[in-house]
């Protein structure tokens, strides 16, 4: 196949240049809006894409227009080989961009080798600077290893991107400490609405926490809460905050009001394709890889996909069956 790689749109004539791999269902936090306190059904371990598997359909999509990467989980340094993995990625072309979503328990030891390997980008998931509610968001005390990777990551001049997911009588007593880390590091605190992929029972949420709820609250304590423009495919409302280094976002997860200009795929751990996060998944690619198919099969698999596309998440809610309205956990879509 040919590795050069042209633009590619879905039908509704949005770019898709990015996708995010979830190399792992499994994870060592336990946060409760992402999964019950006993964990989830981690898939066997042979049902998950091998790294091999995972490099082809890079290959492939590099060669539709893909450039960037990000990987995700569950938590991507619970799986071995990962930092080989993200070497063999960086030489296949056309991919000029791999970034990394990490809860950070893990992580502080092996900055060095992201280093090396030319990763720029981590966004580091972090709900809360006290350890008292870290513990019981995460249901672990791990905030110390967390923090650790935060600073090693800043030290070593990585681009650091904090997600902190705002939950009403959970942690909103934290976006203020959160954005006040921008004062004087180079870093972007995006709050996240809360989701419903916490793999379990789904009931229509009410959201007293949305988009606008937190940037009104930025504002009564930051004077001149200024927006700035983004790159396309941006899902995150950027703020300046006069005197600060970094920047805080907002991203309407729930509200879903970036639809318009997502440029983004997710490929789950066991190969099912996702363009859309809130649909049930629209291609079994794991089926298509171990079922002998050539890279142009695979190909016009993905390309027929990608002209179906639910137009926003509204719609690929709509369109998910009755019986899979109940959503999956986070940890099992890579975010």
């Amino acid at each position: 196949m040919s590795t050069t790689a042209s633009v590619l749109f879905d039908n509704h004539g949005r770019p898709l240049e990015y996708v995010r791999l979830a190399v792992t269902d499994r994870c060592n936090l336990r946060c409760f809006y992402c999964m019950p306190e006993q964990g989830i059904d981690y898939v066997p371990r042979q049902a998950l894409l091998s790294y091999e598997e995972l490099e082809r359909v890079v290959q492939i999509l590099a060669g539709l227009g893909v450039h960037k990467v990000r990987l995700t989980g569950g938590e991507p340094f619970v799986r071995r080989g990962l930092l080989p993995f993200i070497g063999r990625l960086r030489q296949i072309e056309g991919i000029t961009d791999i970034g990394l979503t990490t809860n950070g328990v893990l992580t502080a030891p092996h900055v060095p080798e992201l280093v090396r390997l030319g990763i720029r980008s981590v966004n580091l998931s972090l709900d809360t600077l006290d350890r008292a509610r870290f513990l019981r968001i995460t249901r672990r005390d791990e905030l110390p290893q967390v923090l650790a990777t935060f600073e090693a990551l800043i030290a070593a001049g990585i681009q650091v991107k904090i997600n902190a997911v705002v939950m009403d009588g959970q942690n909103t007593e934290d976006i203020i400490p959160l954005a006040e880390l921008t004062r004087d590091l180079p870093v972007e605190v995006r709050f996240i609405e809360e989701m419903p992929f916490n793999g379990g029972s789904h009931a229509a949420m009410s959201l007293p926490w949305n988009h606008v709820r937190i940037r009104e609250h930025l504002a009564e304590h930051f004077s001149g809460l200024l927006p700035v423009s983004t790159a396309p495919g941006a899902t995150a409302a950027e703020y300046t905050i006069p005197g600060h280094m970094g920047r805080v976002g907002i991203i309407a997860a729930y509200s879903r009001t970036f639809c318009g200009s997502c440029n983004r795929i997710r490929l789950t751990a066991e190969g099912g394709l996702k363009t859309c996060l809130y649909d049930q998944g629209v291609l079994d690619v794991r089926a298509l890889l171990r079922g002998g198919a050539t890279n142009e099969e695979i190909r016009t698999a993905l390309t027929t996909a990608f002209r179906y596309r639910a137009a926003n998440g509204f719609e690929a809610e709509q369109q998910r069956p009755l019986h899979q309205l109940s959503f999956e956990s986070m940890s099992t879509i890579g975010g």
